[in-house]
């Protein structure tokens, strides 16, 4: 991937590393600033760059103009103004060899964002891109472009991370994805939260919000977009790789659905539109008020496709929390009328699943697909906001993807603040159903959960697909190749500790699946 200094620190297997050794591995250019000598207030990349949405040709770039990020009327600093905005784009870090540039107008009414969306680049290939504007020049990010469609591709590693509470602890998952140096890095919701933490110790939390306000307004959620960004780390790994992100709900507001009413509607506009201004994603997803277009595949070669979902936008509204019991509840949550995806959405992705141009196909989406059963009793029912709540849309889905012989189907969650894995069966009480597929649950990066524990032997028994659970911060790292899928389940051993020498990083589990022979493997 060039000639760039990574001294990237190897994390493969179990074998912990201490984060003393990765301290060092923060490439010099991902924090290159050589033009400016203003005063930092008046720096006006200070939420950094990032770059996403990679297709065989283009890639989206991304910056902000914020000289202070958390002004509370949310256009960080800028005046009531247009800028004109420089990017350059470069074979090379020191920008000896641009391939493109051009000029920008960032606008008050965008929050002064920048999307350029460069075209005519060659496949699989790296490049490095900046801003500049005022006399001010960004830091260097980091890109790289898909592979051609059908082209060969023996190996893809990437990274995948979700829920990132600012006041709850420091972001020291991206320090370890900095020194695996992925091609590509997956956020699958809950970027930032709307709300204060609600952690029974908060006085345990390391952090401060500037405002402790519940998020409603566009203001507010552009400042609290801003404060998430002002993160070094995270700033680092936006600018080490290309992202492909979607949201969840506190993006927005907890729990949010489908469902429509005046106020949630004003909230759902200021929230996509702050996540627009904030993300590296296309044109295409530009909000329309109260609606966005998040839901969108990306081919990496012939070795992989990723179909990135959103579950909030067009679900019915969640059941009320029957807790393992049953009556009405459970019988809503089965109903055929209900939907997680939308009728739109769902013949999308059953559609793009009749083709097979790539050996493993990932679905990028937020919450828990595979049944979580306390009791092992099929009467009852619990988990209303994730796939089990909606029960006719994920057997859609799953007899979508068995009717169709996808070969190697993998989920890819986030959502619930613990590591889990699990197969995927059609009937989860019938423990000899074939396993079709397996699901990568991503525990948060620094969103706690005081109360929760891991499961018992009896609830695991009453489980046997899911083979594994972990209640710590981190990551999942997979490396994909035409004959396996390796998925590195990333733990720290403390996210409120600001010395990350004083921090344990290692793969706390490790699991494989084999082409064509559906079902975890633990290494």
């Amino acid at each position: 991937m060039g000639q760039v200094n990574r001294r990237a620190v190897l994390l493969g297997g179990a074998a912990a590393v201490s984060a003393a050794a990765l301290s060092s591995t923060v490439p010099s250019w991902a924090n290159a600033r050589t033009l400016a000598a203003a005063p930092a207030i008046h720096d006006p990349f200070q939420l950094g760059v990032a770059s996403g949405d990679p297709l065989p040709d283009s890639v989206v770039l991304w910056t902000r103009l914020a000289p202070a990020p958390l002004n509370p009327d949310g256009f960080g600093g800028m005046p009531d103004a247009s800028y004109t905005v420089d990017w350059e784009l470069a074979d090379d870090q020191a920008f000896s060899s641009i391939v493109q540039k051009g000029t920008v107008t960032a606008a008050r009414a965008s929050g002064h964002s920048v999307h350029i969306e460069p075209v005519g680049l060659e496949p699989g290939r790296e490049y490095f891109y900046r801003f500049k504007t005022s006399g001010h020049i960004s830091p260097v990010g980091r890109t790289r472009t898909a592979p051609a469609a059908g082209a060969a591709v023996n190996q893809l590693k990437y990274c995948f991370s979700s829920c990132q509470h600012w006041e709850e602890g420091w972001y020291h998952s991206y320090k370890g994805m900095l020194a695996d140096n992925p091609d590509l890095v997956l956020f699958l919701g809950d970027y930032m939260y709307e709300r204060k933490s609600g952690r029974a110790a908060a006085d345990r939390n390391p952090r401060k919000l500037a405002s402790t306000e519940d998020v409603t307004t566009l203001a507010q959620y552009r400042a609290r977009h801003a404060q998430h960004k002002t993160d070094a780390d995270l700033q680092n790994a936006h600018a080490m790789a290309p992202w492909i992100v979607v949201f969840d709900d506190h993006e927005v507001m907890n729990n949010w659905n489908g469902t429509t009413s005046p106020a949630t509607d004003a909230r759902k506009a200021a929230g996509f539109q702050a996540f627009y201004e904030n993300m590296p994603i296309r044109s295409t997803a530009k909000p329309s008020g109260a609606s966005i277009r998040l839901y969108r595949q990306f081919g990496w070669g012939n070795l992989a496709r990723f179909h990135m979902l959103d579950t909030r936008q067009y679900r019915s509204a969640q059941v009320p929390d029957p807790s393992g019991s049953a009556g009405p509840s459970c019988t809503d949550m089965r109903s055929t009328s209900r939907s997680i995806l939308g009728t739109a959405q769902e013949a999308w992705l059953l559609k793009a699943l009749e083709t097979h141009p790539a050996k493993w196909d990932f679905l990028g989406q937020q919450v828990f697909f595979a049944t979580r059963d306390g009791d092992g009793n099929k009467a009852t029912c619990e988990s209303p906001d994730s796939w089990q709540g909606y029960e006719a849309s994920r057997d859609r889905i799953a007899k979508g993807i068995v009717d169709r012989k996808v070969p190697n189907p993998i989920v890819l969650t986030g959502d619930v603040h613990r590591h889990w894995a699990a197969d995927l069966r059609r009937d989860y009480f019938n423990h000899s159903d074939p396993v079709f597929g397996s699901e990568l649950v991503t525990t948060s990066v620094t969103s706690n959960s005081d109360t929760a524990t891991d499961p018992s032997s009896t609830w695991l028994s009453n489980n046997p697909h899911v083979k594994y659970c972990r209640g710590k911060r981190g990551y999942v790292r997979v490396t994909a190749s035409q004959t396996q899928m390796r998925a590195d389940f990333m733990t720290l051993s403390d996210t409120t500790e600001y010395d990350f020498s004083k921090v344990v990083l290692a793969a706390d589990r490790s699991y494989v699946v084999e082409a064509g022979k559906p079902g975890l493997q633990r290494v």
